[in-house]
């Protein structure tokens, strides 16, 4: 996959976002997509190689629309800036979400402001067994990797139903479980992206399984 060419034709897009253009470019941005839609056919094959919990997902369908949701946004642009994707890909499951874009990348995984019964399961199973999660997340190589849970807006004080003084409070108070690795474009155009990739998810894996669990016990 030749990464420089999404770089260039987000780069055009972002100068000329219309429907027009991308009429007039539309072949070009089917070969782009298709390019990396097997590309990611080839990521999914390695990643459930190494989890056996790993749910594929074939790239056609893990990858994001290009266009902007009007209807919702009408101030946004007609097309997005980034070519989005997401991996380990299940209903009620945080996915594996690669992010490709002009104005930043990177890679995610978890719950981004869950739905309420998704947090409120994973903060039961924080009550029970919060030293596991606590353990994982204060990994050294989890540390060096992510830096911690994705910083985001949280709870001033404790949840509905637990004590202030709960030993996990400040996992509790969170409102958002996910993590968050951002990319250089040199390390995306290295020939062995697919490769960090690869690492980074086991990196992840101990983090997302927890998660997971929490939300299917």
């Amino acid at each position: 996959m030749d990464f420089s060419r999404i770089f260039s034709f987000l780069e055009e897009l972002n100068r000329n976002n219309s429907v027009d253009w991308m009429n007039e470019h539309r072949n070009e941005y089917h070969e782009i997509r298709d390019s990396y839609i097997t590309w990611l056919n080839e990521l999914d094959i390695k990643l459930a190689a190494i989890d056996e919990n790993y749910t594929p997902t074939e790239g056609r369908r893990a990858i994001n629309r290009i266009n902007n949701n009007l209807m919702f946004h009408p101030n946004k642009p007609v097309y997005k800036d980034h070519f989005g994707a997401g991996l380990d890909d299940k209903p009620e499951k945080g996915d594996f979400y690669i992010h490709i874009g002009i104005n930043g990348s990177f890679v995610a995984g978890g719950f981004y402001r869950p739905k309420k019964t998704i947090l409120d399961s994973i903060r039961s199973a924080i009550d029970y067994n919060g030293e596991v999660f606590q353990e994982i997340v204060n990994k050294d190589s989890f540390v060096r990797t992510f830096g911690g849970l994705l910083d985001d807006d949280k709870l001033k004080t404790a949840p509905k139903g637990f004590a202030k003084d709960h030993p996990h409070i400040e996992l509790l108070r969170n409102k958002t479980f996910a993590v968050q690795l951002d990319l250089s474009e040199q390390q995306i155009l290295s020939s062995d992206f697919q490769e960090q990739l690869v690492e980074i998810y086991k990196q992840m894996l101990p983090f997302r399984n927890y998660l997971n669990k929490a939300i299917t016990v």
